[in-house]
C-alpha cells in the first residue's frame, strides 16, 4: 500500500501479520462483514435534520475501512420523539429514501449498513410530535414535564406492529443489519427491569414475563427481515450506575442465556449511557471487558462490544481471549474514521487516537453536529467538503509563519504543510503543545497529550515544515521572516481577578500574592493549604484542579457559582463522577456561592440568592473563572502591517484561544480551518429543505 507522507514523497507500507485476524470476514446471519471493525450505532447531532451531512459522515467511515457502519438511534414512530436532539426516523415510507441514501454511501465502499430501531419509553417527552409518551408504568419521563401512559396490551401489540413495520422499511432501504435495541434504559430494557416494570400481567412479574417483549421483538424482526438482514440485539448486561435489577452476574446474564441463539449478533455493553461512555478520566481502554466477558460463553452467535479501543494489539488480544468477535467503536471511529485502513496498511503511527474527552457527546447533547478534539473534519465532510485524509494542494507558493505551537498552531502548521506550503512554526518555550501539554499533567487528563503527540509526529514526516523552539517573537521579528501569511496562535491565560460568568468586576483582594490561577497549578507553583478553588467556569477545570491539589496533599475546598460542581460536564456525561470523586477524596463543596473578597487568610463567599455571607479559611485561592486571549503580538503585527505598506504580508490572522478562548476541539478546528482556507474562501453549504414557490419542496 502506498501512503503519502509528505509533498511528493511515497512510502511503501506493509501490514504486520499479527493484525491479519482483524481483517477476517465475519458471518452475521445472512450477511457477511468484510472485517472485524464495527462502527456501533452512535449519535451524530445530525439525524433527520441534516441528512446530507449525516450520510457523508457515515460514508467516510466506510471509506476508512469500517466493515459495518450503523445509524444512530432510529425512531420507529412519532410516539418515540427525542426532539431537541436529532435522531433518525423510519416513521413512514417517505423516510425510506432518506435512509437508503445512507445505505448507498456505506455500500459504495463495500461495508455493511446497520440501523438501530428505537423507542424511548420513559426517555422521551415527545415535545415535537406531542404524542403521549408510553412506558411499562405511568411515571415521569427522564427529561421534561410530562409523565408516561402505562401501556396496556393493546399498546404493546401496536408497538410490536410498528417495530416490525419499521424493520420492513429498513429492509426496503437496503440495510443489512436491523437492531432490536434493549440497552441504555430504553423501552425494551424498561420492560425487562424489575424496578421500572412492576406490572401484574404477562409482561410483568417473573423474569420470563419481563423478558417476553424482547423475545417477541427478536422473533418478529427475524420473521420480517431475517431472510436478507442480520438481526442484532443491542443489550446492556449491567446497569452500572443505577440499580435497575440488571447485573452481569444476575438477570443480565439470564437474558443472554434466555434468548442466546435468537439474534444473529449480540451487541453488548453496560448502561446507562454515562456508564457506557465514560470519559478517560474515569475509565481506561477496555473498561467493559469484565462485564461482557461471559456473553460468548453462553451463545454461539458472534459478539461485538466497545471499549474505546485504539490499540490494534489490544484488539487482537480481546479476540484471541474469546471476549468478542468484532471490535465495536463509536468514539475511536469519530477520532479516526480511517483507523482500520491505517492498521491494514501498516500505518499505525498515523492513527489519531481518541482521547476520551466526550466532546463528541457534548455536541450531540447540544443538538449540533459532532465535533471531535482529534478530528477537526468530523461533521464537515459534506458541509465544507473536508476529507480527513485528503487536502487540496496549495494554490500559491507563499510561505506561512505560525506563531505558537499549542493545539491551534500545531494543527495549522500540519494542515498547511500537508497542502504543500513552506511552513515555519515558532514556539516561545522549549515544549510543544501549549495548553494541551499543561492540562495533560493534571489528574486524569493524560490521554489529552495525544492531541500534541499525533500532530508533532505527523509534522516530523513533512520536510516543508520547520519548528523553532525557544523562539519568542516580537512584531519586528515576525516581519523579518518576510513570509506571505502569518498565523498568530499564542493562546490564552487564565484571569486572576475573578471576572467571569458571574461577575464582570474584580473581587476585592484579587491582587494579593495568595491568588492563583489554573496556570499556576499546571506550572506546579508552590501552593500552601488550605486552598479554596473558586469555579465560575463550570466546565471540567475547576473539578480537575481541586482533585489535582488534593492529590498533592493539600486541604481543598471548592466553591462554585453554579448549583452543582462542574455542571457543563453533564454534557460530557461525567458530572456525577466528578462530584462523587471530590466527595471520595474529602473535598468540601459549596454551591451557589460568589467570591466577594480575599484578605490573605480567608475568603468571603456570598450566596447567589443574596443571603448571609460565609467566610472560608484559606491561604491560597485558585480562581477558575475565564481566560484572557494572549493577543499582544497580533495587535503589534497588525499595527506594523498598517504602518508599512511595502510589507510582503498577504494576510495576518489570529486563531484559537488567541482569538476567543474555547475548547481544545475548537482550537484544533480553528487551526485546520485556517490552513484549508489559505489563499481561498471558506465555502460552507447548508443542509436544508428548499421550498419552491407555491409551497412544494425541491
Amino acid at each position: 500500500m502506498y501512503a503519502a507522507v509528505g509533498p511528493g514523497d511515497l512510502e511503501i507500507m506493509v501490514r504486520d501479520p499479527r493484525y491479519d485476524i482483524l481483517f477476517e470476514p465475519i458471518r452475521i446471519g445472512p450477511v457477511t462483514a468484510p472485517n472485524r471493525f464495527y462502527q456501533v450505532p452512535h449519535c451524530s447531532g445530525m439525524g433527520f435534520a441534516l441528512p446530507q451531512t449525516l450520510n457523508a459522515m457515515r460514508g467516510i467511515k466506510a471509506e476508512g475501512g469500517w466493515g459495518v457502519v450503523c445509524t444512530e438511534y432510529c425512531s420507529i414512530d412519532p410516539s418515540s420523539d427525542d426532539f431537541g436532539h436529532h435522531y433518525c426516523t423510519l416513521w413512514d415510507d417517505d423516510d425510506i429514501s432518506i435512509q437508503a441514501a445512507m445505505v448507498e454511501a456505506v455500500h459504495r465502499h463495500g461495508s455493511l449498513a446497520g440501523v438501530e430501531l428505537w423507542h424511548g419509553g420513559y426517555a422521551t417527552n415527545n415535545g415535537l410530535t406531542r404524542a403521549i409518551p408510553a412506558a411499562p408504568m405511568s411515571m415521569p419521563v427522564w427529561h421534561g414535564f410530562t409523565q408516561t401512559r402505562a401501556m396496556d396490551k393493546t399498546d404493546i401489540r401496536e408497538f410490536r406492529r410498528l417495530h416490525k413495520l419499521s424493520a420492513l422499511r429498513a429492509r426496503e432501504a437496503g440495510f443489512d443489519l436491523v437492531y432490536v435495541y434493549a440497552a441504555h434504559g430504553y423501552l425494551p430494557a424498561q420492560f425487562l427491569s424489575p424496578v421500572q416494570n412492576q406490572r401484574g400481567d404477562e409482561y410483568g412479574g417473573s423474569f420470563e414475563n419481563r423478558a417476553r417483549l424482547i423475545r417477541e421483538l427478536l422473533e418478529e424482526t427475524r420473521e420480517a427481515v431475517g431472510d436478507r438482514c442480520g438481526v442484532v440485539l443491542r443489550f446492556a448486561v449491567d446497569n452500572l450506575d443505577t440499580d435497575m435489577g440488571i447485573t452481569c452476574d444476575g438477570e443480565g446474564r439470564d437474558l443472554v442465556e434466555y434468548v442466546a441463539e435468537l439474534p444473529d449478533l449480540w451487541d453488548v455493553n453496560i448502561a446507562n449511557f454515562p456508564a457506557d461512555a465514560r470519559t478517560a478520566r474515569f475509565a481506561e481502554e477496555g473498561a467493559q471487558e469484565d462485564y461482557i466477558a461471559f456473553v460468548k460463553q453462553v451463545t454461539t452467535k458472534p459478539v461485538v462490544a466497545v471499549g474505546r479501543y485504539t490499540s490494534p494489539d489490544r484488539m487482537v488480544s480481546v479476540i484471541n481471549k474469546g471476549l468478542m468477535d468484532l471490535i465495536g467503536a463509536a468514539r475511536p471511529s469519530i477520532a479516526d474514521p480511517f483507523l482500520p485502513a491505517k492498521i491494514r496498511d501498516g500505518r499505525l503511527d498515523d492513527i489519531r487516537e481518541c482521547i476520551g474527552c466526550n466532546i463528541c457527546i457534548l455536541s450531540n447533547g447540544l443538538g449540533v453536529p459532532l465535533r471531535c478534539t482529534q478530528n477537526p473534519t468530523m461533521g464537515e465532510e459534506w458541509r465544507r467538503g473536508w476529507h480527513p485524509e485528503i487536502m487540496t494542494r496549495a494554490s500559491s507558493d507563499e510561505k506561512v509563519l505560525v506563531v505558537g505551537a499549542g493545539p491551534a498552531g500545531l494543527e495549522a502548521a500540519l494542515a498547511a504543510g500537508r497542502r504543500g506550503y513552506q511552513v515555519a512554526l515558532a514556539e516561545a518555550t522549549t515544549e510543544l503543545g501549549g495548553r494541551v501539554t499543561r492540562e495533560a499533567a493534571l489528574n486524569g487528563l493524560s490521554t489529552w497529550s495525544r492531541v500534541r503527540d499525533w500532530r508533532v509526529g505527523q509534522i516530523a514526516k513533512l520536510t516543508n515544515v520547520e519548528i523553532y523552539r525557544s523562539s519568542r517573537l516580537n512584531a519586528d521579528q515576525v516581519l523579518e521572516f518576510g513570509f506571505g501569511h502569518v498565523c498568530i496562535a499564542t493562546g490564552s491565560a487564565w484571569r486572576r481577578d475573578g471576572t467571569g460568568r458571574s461577575s464582570f468586576a474584580p473581587f476585592e483582594g484579587h491582587d494579593l500574592d495568595g491568588v492563583l490561577t489554573p496556570d499556576n497549578v499546571m506550572e506546579e507553583t508552590p501552593i500552601d493549604g488550605p486552598v479554596l478553588v473558586y469555579d465560575d467556569d463550570h466546565f471540567y477545570m475547576g473539578g480537575v484542579v481541586a482533585e489535582t491539589l488534593a492529590g498533592r496533599g493539600l486541604d481543598v475546598v471548592v466553591a462554585t457559582s453554579a448549583g452543582m460542581v462542574s455542571p457543563l460536564c453533564s454534557h460530557t456525561l461525567d458530572q456525577g463522577r466528578i462530584e462523587a470523586r471530590l466527595i471520595e477524596i474529602g473535598v468540601v463543596t459549596w454551591t451557589s456561592r460568589l467570591l466577594r473578597g480575599f484578605d490573605g487568610s480567608e475568603a468571603v463567599l456570598a450566596h447567589a440568592s443574596g443571603s448571609e455571607d460565609i467566610t472560608i479559611p484559606c491561604r491560597n485561592i485558585v480562581v477558575v473563572t475565564s481566560r484572557q486571549p494572549v493577543e499582544e503580538l497580533w495587535r503589534d503585527v497588525m499595527a506594523r502591517q498598517a504602518e508599512n505598506a511595502d510589507a510582503r504580508l498577504k494576510s495576518v490572522r489570529r486563531i484559537g484561544d488567541c482569538e476567543a478562548p474555547q475548547t481544545i476541539a475548537a482550537a484544533v478546528h480553528a487551526g485546520h480551518l485556517y490552513a484549508r482556507t489559505l489563499d481561498s474562501v471558506d465555502h460552507v453549504k447548508r443542509d436544508r429543505v428548499l421550498v419552491a414557490p407555491g409551497g412544494g419542496s425541491f
